[in-house]
């Protein structure tokens, strides 16, 4: 097994699976956290290791490092032996060479790396792509070859879900990444605070399922991670304690006859409240639609999003401005169509330089 962003939270949970099954850890990446690798490459002895700040490479404790974003390809590339796995968690768009490379070498891989599916869906092979995300394990555990009339996701609604409209607009980068729910890495935190993160996730299952008819709604407590509505009426729902290491295991080993969680108490949960996604307080819902019908413009949506949120970090727009940058972005470029990989970073490229405008 290869792990890309052994650091983060999918990384470290999808460790801690390896080491319940003993699966062979042959090459772990991380970005920037030295400390942390250093203690996954004493515990899990990889033969192959890659850090994506090449400042840093000469404080890995390895003697096989790869550094920089071509290191990690080579690093891929080098790692590989038959029927290998490949646990994609990087953060953004500098996760889809890696996603492509390791398709390409025969990998089967086990994607947490949203972006890659977003922004070029049509140009992987999703027969050898499962998702690490709870809301696609619950569809994917749900569907059993009946006709299907819509797959529908569920959201925290993240940290402003109850802010009053009127604070919204200007509310601050500390704010937005005290999720109610769970700790997360600040790009997916904030995303979940302006539901682009569900835009992804849409788009998404809209590859991995290959059907238009999705919809998304809030579930607070996130016990809930996804429905199925039948052709025949019938309604079915996958609850689960909110711990990706359930959808790692299936992610890596396809199914589990043994226990990863604990079943929920059903008398615990008292009620369950569904909301709609409301576009007065998710702007970027609005973009639902015209995502589904043109996915090729998840390109130009990650883009304008990245930008946006580095920015947002940074203290230099204000909230409200992330979904702007993606309504207007998606306007701009709404005929934009990539034809390759290639033109995919290409389009990446335009959509930031459009955004530096903004």
């Amino acid at each position: 097994m290869v792990i890309l962003g052994s650091t983060g939270s999918i990384g470290c949970n999808t460790l801690f699976i390896a080491k319940k099954f003993g699966l062979k850890v042959n090459a772990i990446c991380a970005n920037q956290n030295v400390e942390l690798l250093n203690r996954q490459i004493e515990e899990f002895s990889p033969k192959f290791v890659a850090i994506g700040d090449e400042r840093k490479a000469h404080e890995v404790n390895h003697d096989n490092v790869f550094a920089g974003s071509s290191g990690i390809l080579e690093m891929i590339d080098a790692a590989y032996v038959q029927n290998a796995v490949l646990v994609n968690a990087l953060v953004g768009i500098a996760g889809l060479a890696p996603s492509a490379k390791a398709l390409e070498k025969g990998y089967k891989v086990a994607l947490a790396n949203k972006e890659s599916l977003v922004t070029a869906g049509e140009f992987l092979d999703i027969s050898r792509i499962v998702p690490i995300d709870s809301e696609h394990f619950g569809l994917w555990y749900l569907l059993n070859g009946r006709k299907i009339a819509k797959l529908i996701l569920t959201a925290s609604g993240g940290a402003f879900r109850d802010m009053p409209l009127s604070k919204l607009k200007n509310a601050k980068a500390a704010e937005a990444l005290n999720h109610p729910n769970w700790k997360m890495g600040k790009k997916i935190t904030i995303d979940s605070a302006t539901m682009i993160n569900k835009l992804f996730e849409i788009l998404e299952a809209r590859w991995l399922f290959n059907t238009n008819s999705i919809d998304a709604l809030i579930e607070p407590k996130s016990i809930i991670h996804a429905f199925v509505d039948f052709i025949d009426g019938s309604t079915t729902a996958h609850l689960a304690k909110t711990d990706m290491k359930l959808p790692i295991a299936f992610a890596l080993f396809g199914e589990i006859d043994e226990p990863i969680l604990t079943s929920i108490n059903l008398l615990e949960i008292k009620n369950i409240e569904f909301r709609a996604i409301d576009t007065n307080r998710y702007a970027a819902w609005l973009l639902k639609d015209t995502l589904l019908e043109k996915p090729c413009l998840g390109a130009v949506l990650n883009g304008a999003n990245e930008a946006a949120v580095e920015l947002f970090l940074k203290g230099q727009i204000i909230f409200a401005d992330i979904a702007e940058y993606s309504l207007k972005a998606v306007k701009e470029f709404e005929n934009a169509r990539a034809r390759s990989l290639d033109e995919v970073f290409l389009l990446d490229k335009e959509v930031r330089a459009f955004c530096a405008q903004i």
